[in-house]
């Protein structure tokens, strides 16, 4: 099987990019994050015609994720048990959707930027990490995925340049104990031995040409449990994708499972 991630940045923007990508790589099971539209607003004929089914969760032009899949998609669940809400009225998101492919429990996750260290935003993000990881520990004992865009930068590595971001989100000690705690509960980042260093980025902003001159972060991963973890035999970050006119901030990162 060969599983792949990527923040789209609106789905109906990019879906020709999408189904290039799904048939460049022949992606069997895609997830996706920030689709940015309602469920019946997707363009998915193209993507029903290549043979893939897709569930995903989305209720207006913010947030959203789905998963796309050609070998199987059963019991999908749209956001994880405890997940917290935002806004005014509280609310849930469309930050979380499970669906299982091919025997592996896959979660297409949109962790909360969190804004500012200063923001309620940033309560919000530790308290949805706080409460995925709960939810998450159960789900150890199989085949189980949990990918997308985690908004934290792990290690300093994992920015260009971690003077530039001493006061900002994505770094701070609590975001990255977060992050940590799931790799001490036994998931296992199955991407970075895989694509190392500076040359693992999945993220450039748009900002005075990032891309071009390689000013990213490691915001994107992919977490297995034992199960997963053990039969991957390989991944890679798509940086071309982040290339050309009309593309997503985020490139595309892409495991491959043995049989």
């Amino acid at each position: 099987m060969r599983l792949a991630t990527w923040n789209v940045n609106s789905l109906r923007s990019r879906i020709g990019r999408v189904e290039a990508f799904l048939e460049r790589h022949d992606v069997d099971v895609l997830a996706l994050q920030e689709t940015k539209a309602r469920d019946d607003q997707l363009p998915l004929m193209g993507l029903q015609s290549m043979g893939y089914e897709v569930a995903s969760a989305g209720v207006n032009q913010w947030n959203g994720v789905a998963v796309i899949s050609r070998v199987g998609l059963d019991d999908v669940e749209v956001g994880f048990p405890g997940m917290p809400g935002w806004g005014d009225p509280v609310a849930s998101e469309a930050r979380a959707i499970g669906v299982t492919c091919g025997g592996v429990r896959v979660w297409s996750l949109y962790v909360p930027n969190g804004r500012k260290v200063d923001d309620p935003h940033y309560v919000y993000k530790l308290d949805w990490l706080a409460r995925l990881r709960a939810a998450a520990q159960p789900w150890l004992d199989g085949p189980t995925a949990l990918v997308g865009d985690w908004n934290i930068a792990p290690l300093d590595e994992d920015v260009f340049d971690i003077a530039a971001f001493a006061r900002s989100t994505h770094v701070t000690a609590p975001e990255r104990a977060a992050f940590q705690a799931f790799l001490d509960d036994g998931y296992a980042d199955v991407v970075r031995p895989h694509s190392p260093g500076p040359g693992g980025y999945t993220y450039w902003d748009y900002y005075r040409q990032r891309f071009e001159r390689n000013r990213g972060m490691r915001i994107d991963f992919v977490l297995g449990s034992p199960a997963f973890a053990s039969a991957v035999t390989g991944a890679f970050v798509d940086r071309d994708e982040r290339a050309g006119t009309g593309a997503s901030d985020h490139a595309p990162v892409v495991v491959d499972l043995a049989d």
